[in-house]
């Protein structure tokens, strides 16, 4: 297990170095650089039309996702490789508060039990509003599907919002 844990913060510190594609919050990089509300609604749009295919333990694919595995094929249709696992993509990019949050960031939550303390979910943040949370994931019990972090459900085991990608500062990028 530790040997696994190694190895993905080890490839996933190869692949910021190499790619770049994790900045630091105060990044001074060009605008050029910057991905844009077209990107991220391109984005979105994607996750959007793979809207309830089924729910499949370790799925990667149109057969079936589970939540990392629909957030890692949403990425790479766009360049962005991520890891498989909720738990190493948890350890890319950088937090961000609730009041931060931006469309295409990713939102953590604990597994089925609510008391534990290890990530074992992930979604795709799609709508940011004064009064609510909107993400796209794939569920065990509904496939791709939205949901809201104001839900009892996932508020209990909200652990965290992380930007992977370094975007100017977009609200409602997506309704």
């Amino acid at each position: 297990m530790l040997k696994k844990v190694l190895f993905t913060i080890l490839c996933v510190g190869f692949q910021s170095i190499i790619f770049g594609q994790f900045l630091p919050k105060d990044s001074t990089q060009n605008k050029a650089s910057h991905t844009t509300l077209g990107t991220v609604n391109n984005l979105l749009d994607f996750a959007n039309d793979h809207l309830h295919l089924r729910y499949r333990s370790g799925g990667t694919s149109k057969k079936g996702f589970d939540c990392s595995g629909f957030v890692r094929y949403c990425f790479q249709n766009f360049g962005m490789i991520l890891p498989h696992g909720s738990a190493a993509q948890s350890l890319l990019g950088y937090s961000v508060s609730r009041l931060e949050a931006q469309p295409s960031d990713l939102i953590f939550f604990k597994g089925h039990n609510a008391k534990g303390k290890r990530v074992g979910h992930v979604g795709i943040v799609t709508e940011v509003t004064d009064k609510y949370i909107k993400f796209i994931h794939s569920a065990w019990n509904g496939g791709v599907r939205y949901d809201y972090l104001d839900a009892a459900y996932y508020q209990k085991r909200f652990m965290g919002i992380k930007r992977v990608l370094h975007t100017p500062e977009i609200k409602n990028a997506k309704n």
